[in-house]
Order: structure tokens, then C-alpha cells, then sequence
């Protein structure tokens, strides 16, 4: 396959699911080694556009390509692994027949006892699926993304359901397969993981990109600082003041997202002057994410 396309692409796509416009003249690429973190609210359109690239599904208008080919021709996947939110699986196999005979199907697959070892189940090869958590079949259907060598690999909310320990397994062997050249198009609910793997973020909501660039560009979209403090302020008092953009309590301390995080220090302490363990640090991926998907309103009507 010729390296001068992009691993995958769409252009212009769009989308309908009945009346309901899933993608509406979607842009989107991926190239060789890029970690591509796609994220957006339920409904946003994600789960369309990882579609229409494995050509479960026809855009409408526009265009999907695998490595500048057609998805819905059976050569432009040769390359690709796939780990979706579910898969079905013979639970009477053993783990080692499943990696094996998904790896039968790839043209340069790595070994049984490679793949298994890069998602963290060399343990399990010998036991059967249906035995397993869930969370140990998660690991499993990893290992089965990964076993055909992929130049592309698309993962599906790939963590759910993982422990600490299994989630930073996952994290190595990304970074491991995006080093040696593999593209990836990551789904994921848990912003820290795109904050820790993604080189570029692409933010939808209603099959539209808000924001597109690595993760400190899409920070920057957002202004605001986080600020945690120990205080006797109650949470709905200060959620009503101004420059003030999202209020919780978490472990007895205060937690709050400002615009003008000096303005709020101030009269944070001004309103509280036995405040204590005061905490400044820059907003993160998961406040942008709030930020750029929180729906519009008008100045006029806040």
C-alpha cells in the first residue's frame, strides 16, 4: 500500500440516521504514528465516523478512505486492527485459538506469544474466554486488535472496565505500536487517557469538529485555571460568581474552573480568610472538553 495517503481520512462526510444528521461534512485525518484522540459527547457522531472508515457504513455525501482506498474493499483492511465497545466471541475457545486464528488472517501477523504479551494476557493463553472477567476479555479483544501487525489501529473506548494496573499495560503497548509508525484512532470517556496518549485531539458534537490540534492547542481554546482549597464557602455560593465556570466538592476540598483564576483567588479570600490549602493549576483537556461541548447561550439570557 502506497505510504503517500494518509492511514485514514474522511472528507465532507455525512451521515443520516433517519431524520437525525449523525455527520455533517466531517473532516478528519490520521497519519502514520499519529495517536488521534476523537471525543465528543454521546450522540456526537464518533461511533459514525469509525464506521463509515471500516466501511460498516456509506456516507451519504463525501468520502472515507483507508490508506486512499475504498474501506468497503476487503485490501484497504489487510492493515487494520479493530477493537470495538463489544465483541462476541466462541467462549469455548481458549484465548491462545482466538489471538491465533485472528492473526491467521492478517498477512505479517505477529506471534501468539508476541501479541499476548504486548496486551498483558501471556497468563490467560491457555484458559477459555468464557471463563474470563470482563475485563480480562477486554485484554483479550486488545490482543486480538493488535496480533495482524496493523499499520491502523481503531480503539473503541479500549479501557472500560480495566483496573489501574491492566489501563497502564494498554497505554505502553499504544505508545509502543505508534512508535514503530502504527496509526491510531482513539475513542475514549476518560480525558486523562487522551491527555496521555493523544497527539492530536479532534473535539465533535452534533457531526461537527469544535476543535482540532494536540492537546495544548485545544487547552489553549479554553482559557481558566483550576482551583482546589480547603474552605467553609458553601459550593452554591460560589458557583454564582463571576469568572466562575464549574463548582464541585471532592475529598472535603473546594474544586472550581475559573476564567480569571487572580480575581477569584481574591475573593475566595476575602469571603473566607481561614481558607486553607490553596491550589492553582492550569484547566486540563477534561475542562476544555466541558467547555467547548457545554450547549450556547447568549449573553443576554445568562
Amino acid at each position: 500500500m502506497s505510504s503517500t495517503h494518509p492511514a485514514a481520512r474522511l472528507q465532507g462526510a455525512r451521515f443520516l440516521h433517519g431524520a437525525v444528521c449523525a455527520l455533517e461534512g466531517l473532516d478528519l485525518e490520521l497519519q502514520a504514528g499519529q495517536v488521534l484522540a476523537l471525543l465528543g459527547p454521546n450522540g456526537a457522531g464518533k461511533s459514525t465516523a469509525v464506521d463509515l472508515l471500516l466501511g460498516l457504513k456509506t456516507p451519504a455525501a463525501g468520502k472515507a478512505r483507508l490508506f486512499g482506498m475504498d474501506p468497503c474493499v476487503p485490501a484497504s483492511r489487510l492493515e487494520v486492527g479493530v477493537m470495538l465497545q463489544s465483541a462476541v466471541l466462541p467462549d469455548r475457545l481458549t484465548v491462545g485459538e482466538l489471538v491465533q486464528w485472528a492473526a491467521c488472517h492478517y498477512p505479517q501477523p505477529m506471534r501468539v506469544d508476541e501479541a499476548a504479551a504486548l496486551a498483558g494476557i501471556a497468563d490467560l493463553l491457555h484458559r477459555r474466554y468464557g471463563r474470563l472477567s470482563g475485563g480480562q476479555q477486554r485484554r483479550v479483544q486488545f490482543a486480538i486488535a493488535l496480533c495482524g501487525r496493523p499499520r491502523l489501529l481503531f480503539l473503541d473506548e479500549p479501557t472500560t472496565g480495566l483496573d489501574i494496573g491492566a489501563r497502564s499495560q494498554v497505554w505502553a503497548a499504544v505508545r509502543a505500536m505508534a512508535a514503530q509508525g502504527c496509526a491510531v484512532l482513539l475513542t475514549t470517556h476518560y480525558l486523562e487517557e487522551a491527555e496521555a496518549l493523544a497527539d492530536r485531539v479532534v473535539v465533535i458534537d452534533r457531526g461537527r469538529v469544535l476543535a482540532d490540534g494536540s492537546v495544548a492547542q485545544v487547552r489553549a481554546l479554553v482559557g481558566g485555571r483550576r482551583i482546589r482549597c480547603t474552605t467553609t464557602l458553601a459550593p452554591q455560593t460560589v458557583a454564582g460568581w463571576p469568572q466562575v465556570r464549574e463548582v464541585q466538592v471532592r475529598d472535603g476540598r473546594l474544586e472550581l474552573v475559573a476564567a480569571a483564576a487572580e480575581a477569584v483567588v481574591r475573593r475566595l479570600l476575602e469571603a473566607d480568610p481561614a481558607l486553607e490549602d490553596l491550589e492553582v493549576t492550569r484547566a486540563g483537556l477534561a475542562e476544555a472538553f466541558v467547555e467547548l461541548t457545554r450547549p450556547h447561550v447568549p449573553e443576554a439570557a445568562r
